[in-house]
């Protein structure tokens, strides 16, 4: 794919180290404690660290932070209006399918409607809506070797509807 609309006065052609990773989110929300609900009593996130009664900072399998939380700009605030630009959705990835079925187990239970459910080809989602009406995607990549190909090797990820009937029948963790 051609990228040379993309590139900016004094950029390089070189890519960006493979190594790279998205390390966490910062999230403005309205109420920490209902914030804290939903990420760590309903997707399981533990809570690592708070500053007061304004920021909190949480994260899975003990590492320093997945995700903050702050109301430093925001206690009390109404999430931002559609048409707007801003984050679109903050991905959680799962590491296995039976953790994202986990994931759906645990939304079921606390009564969270689910925007959408996809299958990708590269990867299986689901989405919804934090209590701030931040979008979340909850997904588990499929093995690599596995992402659908195009003749010339391109990926050729889709938008099919993600059979929740069938995920919920994955082993548990």
């Amino acid at each position: 794919m051609p990228q040379d609309h993309l590139r900016a006065a004094g950029t390089t052609d070189r890519p960006i180290d493979s190594g790279v990773r998205i390390g966490h989110v910062h999230l403005k929300v309205a109420d920490l404690d209902r914030a804290l609900a939903f990420y760590c009593g309903v997707l399981g996130f533990e809570l690592r660290q708070t500053f007061g009664r304004r920021a909190a900072f949480i994260s899975a399998g003990g590492y320093h932070h997945h995700i903050g939380l702050n109301t430093w700009e925001s206690l009390g605030g109404s999430p931002p209006p559609r048409g707007s630009t801003g984050l679109y959705h903050t991905a959680i990835l799962y590491p296995t399918r039976g953790a994202l079925a986990d994931a759906l187990r645990r939304l079921m239970a606390a009564g969270i409607p689910l925007d959408g459910a996809s299958d990708h080809g590269v990867s299986q989602a689901l989405y919804l809506r934090d209590p701030d009406e931040n979008g979340v995607e909850l997904y588990w990549d499929r093995p690599q070797a596995e992402w659908p190909r195009q003749a010339n090797g391109e990926l050729a990820m889709v938008t099919e509807r993600l059979d929740l009937a069938d995920l919920l029948a994955e082993e548990p963790l």
